[in-house]
């Protein structure tokens, strides 16, 4: 029996005709621990017209279970942990989707050691363009919801990058006030981007 990737528990295996022939992929959680995940699929269309933003979806909420998730993967450095949600990040894209990942300062990839969203999306088997260079390397996640609106120009193109006139669709872990799409979506539409789009794994209430 393989173990669940967070508790460690043996995971129980039912038998069915895909095991029977190798095509059922191997379990990542146990059934108590795929249970404290709450999928939310929250999804808003239209945003304000007057930002670079059209459209989000969030695949989960930002409960005790993923807050613990996140710790693990994105700060713990537990880069197996991005298959616990691989199969639900790939049915969140188009075979057609031009995928653009949220960037990491690279002063912050050399300390973390590993892209947290690249990651995801390579689990996910998900093909994606890097077009966007972060420019700030201060923390997202220390700062209130007014100190991120006050904050300076966060991206910029990769030098060489051509953006053709159409739709992108931006992926983050984690989408809070959505502040760092909204910056990244800036700078794709001014580039000459048609419309701009995002999908995040998580999506949190706080202020």
């Amino acid at each position: 029996m393989n173990p669940c990737l967070l508790c460690m528990n043996p995971i129980s295996e039912v038998a069915s005709w895909q095991s029977f022939f190798g095509l059922e992929k191997n379990k990542t959680l146990c059934a108590d621990c795929s249970k404290r995940f709450i999928r939310a699929d929250i999804k808003e269309e239209g945003m304000d017209e007057r930002t670079a933003l059209d459209a989000v979806h969030s695949l989960y909420e930002y409960d005790e279970a993923m807050r613990d998730w996140l710790h693990q993967y994105k700060f713990l450095q537990d880069v197996a942990l991005a298959d616990v949600f691989a199969k639900e990040l790939r049915g969140a894209f188009k075979n057609t989707d031009v995928i653009v990942p949220i960037p990491m300062h690279v002063e912050r990839a050399r300390s973390r050691t590993f892209s947290h969203v690249e990651t995801l999306l390579d689990a996910a088997k998900r093909p994606y363009k890097t077009f966007l260079a972060k420019t700030n390397a201060e923390v997202m996640g220390e700062k209130s919801k007014q100190q991120r609106l006050e904050m300076e120009k966060l991206f910029e193109l990769v030098p060489g990058v051509k953006i053709e006139p159409i739709t992108y669709r931006l992926v983050d872990d984690i989408y809070t006030t959505g502040t760092t799409l909204l910056q990244a979506a800036t700078v794709l539409k001014a580039a000459g981007a048609a419309r701009v789009e995002a999908v995040t794994l998580i999506r949190s209430m706080k202020k």
